[in-house]
């Protein structure tokens, strides 16, 4: 198993800037990709980037441009530069996991973290 700590997130205006971070342990070994989703009441939970331990990035289209993930030196610990911060970037922000399981990609999550963008 593996355990995810975040850390970072708060309220900010427009245009400004914040950076999160997670530490994972436990199983670390067996992390293959490491990422943060978001999620807003009555949605679902999305994908805002992630990275794989051979330095793959995904990010989301809205994301692009203004947000990088990056590791900390290694995979176990990971941060989101979030930069030109808008409205719609509110949300509950969580840390993911993702390791090789029985039965495929088996997800951890940690406990979230509130990003509040507003003036």
């Amino acid at each position: 198993q593996v355990q995810l700590v975040e850390s970072g997130g708060g309220t900010v205006q427009p245009g400004g800037s914040l950076s999160l971070s997670c530490a994972a342990s436990g199983r670390i070994f067996s992390i293959y990709a490491m990422g943060w989703y978001r999620q807003v009441p009555g949605k679902q939970r999305e994908l805002v980037a992630q990275l794989t331990r051979d330095d793959t990035t995904t990010y989301a289209d809205s994301a692009k441009g203004r947000f990088t993930i990056s590791k900390n030196p290694t995979i176990d610990t990971v941060s989101l530069q979030m930069n030109s911060l808008k409205p719609e970037d509110t949300a509950v922000y969580y840390c993911n996991a993702k390791s090789p399981g029985r039965s495929g990609m088996e997800d951890s999550w940690g406990q979230g973290t509130q990003v509040t963008v507003s003036s």
